[in-house]
């Protein structure tokens, strides 16, 4: 080496640390990749996201050939700077020259090609993957040598070092992480609904039916000249149908079908006429995931659900319109939504809520916290605090919320008005 001219060994180490940053760039932007992005332009055919995406299916592989590059680069660097200042220096040029090339090495060919990698790593994996993959083909006896030495210790360890990590897949409290920071790539609407779809598995049919003290529908022992009334004049689109209880449905009668024996008198009419009418009930259990009973309303064909608890017993309604409003929010249907009616603004952060009011309902509306782990209703929620039906009217603190009770039926309060500290 001490017949080369010393400009040659300048312009071989200058070369040696352009590799030296190649390799640190590279290593850096490899695994900073995205890799949904990633598999989306693999998709769409994009040749260097594919050469990368090649190279990441072994991680270890990728890195032996990095690292080993990377240390061979810096090795040689190191034998040059020591030729050269012992050209300039004699055995004082060594020490000077080994301490020059650490700050060199570190900031011009580790820290500063890192951190532009990490900032933009497609533009340098990319381009990169064009020499890793050929690199990878000629030093694949070392790589392999390397890397069966660096994996019978990872497995001492008690790590597969060829399972894929757990990042592979995003858990659903990851995704809507990803979601909410989607910032303006998606509209604050359809951020909206993704959330919802998300949510629907920790929300049950019992949280969106309708009460069975709230159910409006035909009572085959009632007078067929108030049902044919009710049948005029509902809002609804179906009406379940009963015998005497509502625990005893036996079909549900859409209002289509119902307008083909109401073309007559209605003297005509008879019991018979709405059974032959009417399709068969559709019973769910109150505990069935939304997300669940979304694909079961798809299977079949049904858009009302009788929801019945483990004994058997009606507890409410469900339709597919309370289910998608879960997802899209609340619209107009042809029922309406008595959501609003039930909560009332009465000034100075207080609100009369009528008790058989959702709790649900209220949280979405005014953007409270109330308990939804027990109750459905204001007022079974009141009745598990109190522990009775009141006597008299009363007034108390749940968490920050503060109740006053104002109206007392038989056997339930009918209305409170409640206030957020």
């Amino acid at each position: 080496m001490d017949d080369i001219p010393i400009q040659v060994l300048f312009i071989a180490l200058g070369i040696l640390l352009v590799l030296s940053a190649f390799f640190s760039s590279s290593e850096t932007s490899m695994l900073s990749l995205n890799r949904y992005r990633l598999r989306h332009l693999v998709n769409n055919h994009h040749k260097g996201a594919k050469r990368a995406s090649d190279l990441l299916e072994r991680p270890d592989r990728l890195l032996g050939v990095i690292l080993i590059g990377n240390n061979l680069v810096n090795i040689y660097a190191t034998i040059l700077v020591g030729a050269i200042g012992m050209r300039l220096y004699g055995q004082a040029g060594v020490a000077i020259g080994g301490m020059i090339l650490t700050f060199i090495v570190l900031v011009f060919a580790e820290v500063t090609p890192k951190t532009m990698a990490a900032a933009y790593p497609e533009k340098i994996a990319f381009p990169a993957s064009f020499l890793l993959k050929p690199l990878l083909f000629i030093l694949y006896p070392s790589v392999i040598f390397v890397n069966g030495i660096s994996n019978t210790l990872v497995r001492l360890a008690g790590i597969d070092p060829e399972k894929k990590g757990s990042n592979e897949h995003l858990r659903p409290e990851e995704l809507r992480t990803v979601v909410d920071e989607a910032g303006d790539l998606i509209p604050d609407q359809h951020q909206g609904m993704l959330l919802n779809v998300l949510d629907l598995e920790k929300t049950t049919v019992e949280d969106i039916m309708i009460p069975r003290n709230d159910i409006t529908g035909i009572d085959l022992e009632r007078d067929i000249a108030e049902n044919l009334e009710l049948i005029r004049t509902t809002d609804f689109t179906r009406l379940p149908v009963y015998a005497g209880d509502i625990n005893n449905v036996v079909g549900v009668l859409h209002m289509r079908k119902a307008a083909r024996f109401l073309r007559g008198g209605d003297e005509n009419v008879i019991e018979r006429h709405i059974r032959e009418h009417m399709s068969p009930p559709y019973f769910v259990p109150e505990s069935t995931p939304l997300h669940i009973q979304l694909m079961n309303f798809q299977k079949e064909k049904r858009r009302l659900a009788i929801v019945v608890d483990e004994y058997g017993e009606v507890q409410g309604a469900a339709t597919l319109v309370d289910l998608l409003e879960e997802i899209v929010g609340e619209f107009s249907t042809d029922g309406g939504d008595n959501a609003t009616e039930d909560i009332n603004d009465i000034g100075d952060g207080w609100f009369h809520i009528v008790a058989s009011a959702s709790i649900r309902d209220i949280n979405k509306q005014l953007n409270w916290s109330l308990p939804t782990d027990g109750p459905k209703t204001l007022n079974g929620l009141v009745f598990e605090y109190l522990e009775m039906i009141p006597e008299g009217l009363c007034s108390f603190e749940i968490g920050s919320y503060r109740f006053e009770i104002k109206n007392i039926g038989e056997n339930m309060i009918e209305a409170v008005t409640v206030s957020a500290r």
